[in-house]
């Protein structure tokens, strides 16, 4: 008797224990861990190695066509953490007080056109280079303009809203990605999030151009500052990364050894912790392009910096068992070391002195000194048109007499 009420007492315990331990909080292995964190490390240093070779061929393409660029001033910078700030907290409330599904959905559609812009974006010269060997060049050299201009202005100028050239590489791009879109509409699958996700690094390291160094300080800055509040502060960050439906983010199952491709314990890192630093390492890559040395001191340096505070920044959360602001350690060791390197080869004031496009802030410059010289004319004009009617009144009394 005594054995069978401490069998039923052993079975009870067992499956209170089960029950705890599918209702707690999931627990991955070392193992699991250590492949889910080193895949996303290794994820989010290829959009920043590419992306950043990209965007100097990017800028040499835009000095040679004359193209003009658009950079981020330092006034943008400033604003960039205030901006995000008011979007982040308007999408925490609107997860609040609305079905989490139905903004999803939006959202869903919206990123789901942009990803195929993104992907097709990053397949195009690799798919146009295998086209170029496939099909006959009277084909192959087929090419299409799509162009929609507004409507012209009182001074008779107009503005294209839309002025795309494109060739059977990129319909084929397009229907792919369009494919792999329906997929990640479909499924969710954590394998099409990663490579639209990877595609919105990509562009923004490559696109995303910051025209000094001091902007660039100014930028990281204010979004440690930003993702220091907002982590540490309130719930609001961790609140809308896990509520955001959306190839935003970098994930990799934990539980990935166990389950596969079928996975759903996820670690994750947001895109704005690899693009922010990636657009100031790419920045540090093109001014390691002026000096004209054997070795990309800066940019290296900064790259190293930033796999050590990615690094750092997954050991202590893992340690704390609390969501980390990646940025706390990111722009510390992306901004320090290289500057640090800079000042010890004594290339500090040559790297502040950098700019991507001087004409740009040459230009604004100009632009001001236009307006305040047409008012400065307008002002000296007004007298003389009041004193010209007396003149010449004057004169024809001389002549009448």
């Amino acid at each position: 008797m005594a054995d069978t009420v401490g069998d039923v007492l052993a079975q009870v315990n067992e499956t209170l224990q089960d029950a705890k331990n599918e209702t707690g909080k999931y627990r991955a292995t070392p193992a699991g861990m250590a492949v889910a964190y080193s895949s996303i490390i290794a994820m989010a240093l290829l959009p920043i190695v590419y992306g950043s070779y990209k965007s100097v061929t990017h800028q040499q393409k835009q000095k040679e066509s004359g193209e003009k660029p658009e950079t981020m001033t330092q006034k943008d910078a400033a604003m960039f953490p205030v901006i995000a700030s008011g979007a982040l907290f308007g999408l925490y409330i609107f997860f609040k007080l609305f079905s989490k599904e139905h903004i999803n959905l939006l959202l869903a559609g919206y990123f789901f056109i942009l990803g195929i812009m993104a992907l097709a974006h990053i397949m195009s010269p690799s798919m146009d280079r295998v086209l170029r060997k496939v099909l006959p060049p009277k084909l192959y050299k087929w090419e299409y303009h799509l162009n929609f201009r507004a409507c012209p202005t009182s001074e008779g100028e107009t503005e294209d809203i839309i002025d795309y050239h494109f060739n059977y590489s990129d319909v084929i791009c397009w229907v792919c990605c369009a494919l792999l879109g329906v997929w990640y509409l479909w499924k969710k699958h954590w394998v099409a999030n990663n490579l639209f996700g990877m595609a919105f690094a990509i562009n923004g390291v490559e696109l995303l151009h910051i025209n000094t160094v001091a902007t660039g300080c100014i930028l990281l800055g204010g979004l440690f500052i930003y993702d220091v509040f907002w982590v540490f502060g309130t719930d609001v960050m961790v609140t809308v990364a896990k509520s955001f439906e959306a190839p935003i983010k970098l994930v990799f199952p934990q539980d990935f050894l166990e389950n596969g491709l079928a996975g759903s314990k996820f670690a994750m890192l947001g895109l704005g912790d690899i693009v922010i630093p990636g657009i100031f390492i790419a920045l540090l890559l093109r001014f390691d392009s002026t000096l004209k040395r054997k070795t990309h001191v800066y940019f290296t340096s900064s790259f190293i910096a930033y796999i050590l505070g990615l690094g750092t920044t997954i050991f202590i959360m893992m340690y704390f068992e609390h969501a980390q602001p990646a940025l706390l350690y990111l722009v510390p060791a992306c901004v320090g070391v290289p500057l640090t390197v800079a000042l010890v080869l004594g290339d500090i004031t040559a790297m502040f002195k950098y700019e991507d496009h001087p004409a740009v802030e040459a230009g604004e410059k100009e632009v001001e000194d236009d307006v305040d010289d047409k008012q400065t004319v307008k002002k000296a004009s007004e007298p003389e048109k009041r004193r010209s009617p007396r003149i010449n009144s004057s004169q024809d009394g001389k002549k009448d007499k």
